[in-house]
């Protein structure tokens, strides 16, 4: 399997066209954009279309994440374009014994986690290996009622990675799903083999997402691929202390449009929120201060216009 690296690396941003940017988004997408050009590094886009797919959503993304500022080297890399090298990678992987078919739905895999009063190693909601020992004679019988998934058979318990915030994670591994039952590359599959073709080796995303990081590094040493580096920034919440979402009002930059704000208005919010000192009306104006970027005061709480006019100052 032959992998396309290019140039002095890259820091990347990967949005799914499930729907409209919110600003907890943009915030991210703006920080790898920052991460990225004060190294010197390529920076590139990737849509990630393999499921959750809104008509029109892609290009929408693309035109807000150009209003904010933000540039990108060409050319923006279609996730879906790429299932044939995903699969590839699969066959690969099979044939030096590390994957196995698996045969359960997502509601067996959670009774039975329940029943043995939780996933083994302490990963929630970690599958349980129920297939990963199956005989031949059992395959075949389980094949007449579904199709199977195809699941990495994990070579570790744990894996630990270097983060730039969070300093060393060490999380449980469990055996992932790699193809989905329709013969669709899965997330943590498709993720670490268009990294290393965008030629990305810096990953700056939501901490949500730090927990699968773990995971992921193990797989792409499984596929020899070299471990990227990590920076998991702090999310963004609503007033509830949940992670924000389209459903909490006025949060996209088009809401926020229509409720009377400007993008320099957005962005001077989120440079608030980032413990700049100067005002900052786009993406450039963050860049140009990044050495003063607080990223360890935890979650930044984002009121709605709809809802108050005052917006938060800080995390």
């Amino acid at each position: 399997m032959t992998e396309i690296t290019q140039g002095v690396g890259a820091g990347r941003y990967a949005p799914s066209p499930s729907g409209d940017l919110h600003i907890g988004n943009l915030r991210t997408a703006v920080l790898a954009w920052v991460f990225a050009r004060a190294e010197g590094k390529r920076f590139v886009l990737r849509v990630e279309d393999l499921d959750r797919v809104k008509e029109g959503a892609a290009q929408r993304q693309l035109t807000d994440l150009a209003q904010i500022g933000l540039d990108w080297d060409p050319p923006v890399l279609l996730q879906s374009e790429r299932q044939e090298v995903h699969r590839a990678a699969v066959v690969d992987l099979s044939e030096r014994g590390l994957t196995y078919e698996c045969y359960c739905t997502r509601r067996e895999i959670q009774a039975e986690i329940a029943a043995a009063g939780g996933a083994p190693h302490g990963a929630p909601g970690a599958y349980p290996g129920t297939c990963r020992n199956l005989t031949a004679q059992q395959r075949e019988q389980r094949r007449r009622d579904r199709p199977p998934a195809i699941r990495l058979r994990a070579q570790a318990e744990t894996a630990t990675v270097t983060d730039r915030l969070a300093g060393e994670v060490t999380e449980a591994v469990d055996d992932m799903v790699l193809l989905r039952n329709d013969g669709r590359p899965a997330y943590n599959l498709a993720v670490v083999l268009d990294d290393t073709f965008q030629g990305v080796d810096q990953v700056v995303r939501a901490d949500d997402l730090l927990s699968s990081a773990p995971r992921q590094a193990h797989l792409a040493h499984l596929l020899g691929l070299v471990q990227v580096k990590y920076i998991h920034v702090p999310l963004v919440l609503n007033t509830s202390g949940q992670r924000l979402a389209k459903r909490d009002g006025a949060v996209t930059l088009g809401d926020l449009r229509a409720a009377g704000h400007t993008t320099a208005e957005v962005m001077e919010w989120m440079g608030r929120s980032l413990g700049l000192p100067s005002r900052v009306a786009c993406a450039q104006d963050v860049l140009d201060q990044h050495t003063h970027l607080r990223l360890t005061d935890g979650p930044w709480t984002f009121t709605p216009p709809s809802t108050s006019s005052t917006q938060p100052t800080g995390p």
